[in-house]
């Protein structure tokens, strides 16, 4: 049997000095990791649009709030434009993965939308070119998207959906619900992927909701309990001012714990008047 060497000696000094070096090692990856973080936080809000469009009757608002923790930042955004053929298009997204490489592609998916919405108009067609392009780019990470057009001589509202969280309505008359339309894959995942388009005339004063799902799903309860709770703030607020609804909503998400980005989208609207066609 052959016998085992005493233990080394190592001097308080020794021990000291190793102690030292693993602190500022773990110290330097924990400020390297807040500086990302701060980063993609950065870059979140800068490409967040300082404003939405609005027109006579219709109305909108949005609020982004990051991660409670503040590491799943980077991958939430709402945006709203015009149209050239005078619509107005709203969409809201989560990016899959988060950092800087969620927030960075999170400003490739807005502009893809955008440039496409020049060339087509229907918002199925524009999740789909958007899904084409995002696919060239030979990216890994993918995103979820509700896209609508809001059409003011017709007072039509059309909307698509990849993959995403259900959008929440309420109409002034008590009515109210959670849209579960039919729609199609995350864009950057199926090529060639087709997007249904769900159709309606807004014949009555209420609210839209667009929202991510840090918004209705966290430590604190699940997306269906969120969903709800969502649902019945909009159901007594409907057609009220959009930023004090918008305001409402992110308190559920408070209350949900989010360990998720959060942003809500809301449009709040007249009825349409009577039909010229």
């Amino acid at each position: 049997m052959i016998p085992r060497r005493p233990p080394k000696s190592v001097s308080a000094t020794d021990l000291l000095a190793t102690l030292g070096r693993l602190t500022a090692r773990a110290k330097a990856g924990a400020e390297l990791q807040q500086a990302r973080v701060e980063l993609a936080e950065a870059l979140q809000r800068e490409m967040l649009p300082a404003s939405l469009p609005a027109l006579p009757g219709l109305r909108s608002a949005a609020r982004y709030a990051p991660a409670r923790h503040g590491l799943d930042i980077g991958g939430d955004w709402y945006d709203g434009f015009r149209l050239p053929e005078g619509a107005l298009a709203f969409s809201i997204g989560d990016v899959q993965g988060h950092d800087v490489e969620a927030a960075a592609f999170m400003g490739q998916v807005r502009v893809g939308l955008r440039a496409v919405s020049t060339v087509v108009f229907d918002p199925g067609e524009m999740l789909s070119r958007a899904n084409d392009v995002l696919l060239a780019m030979d990216c890994e990470l993918f995103a979820t998207c509700t896209l609508l057009r809001f059409d003011p001589d017709t007072w039509e509202l059309e909307t698509a959906r990849a993959g995403h969280v259900p959008s929440v309505w309420a109409t002034v008359d008590g009515r109210y619900g959670i849209n579960e339309e039919e729609g199609g894959p995350p864009l950057g995942v199926d090529p060639g992927a087709g997007y249904a388009v769900t159709r309606r005339r807004l014949d009555q004063a209420g609210t839209l909701v667009l929202l991510t799902d840090g918004v209705v799903e966290g430590p604190s309860f699940p997306i269906d309990v969120g969903l709800a709770r969502v649902a019945r703030v909009v159901r007594e607020a409907a057609g009220a001012d959009p930023d004090e609804i918008a305001g409402e909503i992110m308190k559920v998400a408070d209350s949900t714990g989010h360990a998720d980005d959060a942003a809500v989208l809301v449009l709040s609207h007249d009825a349409a008047g009577p039909r010229t066609w």
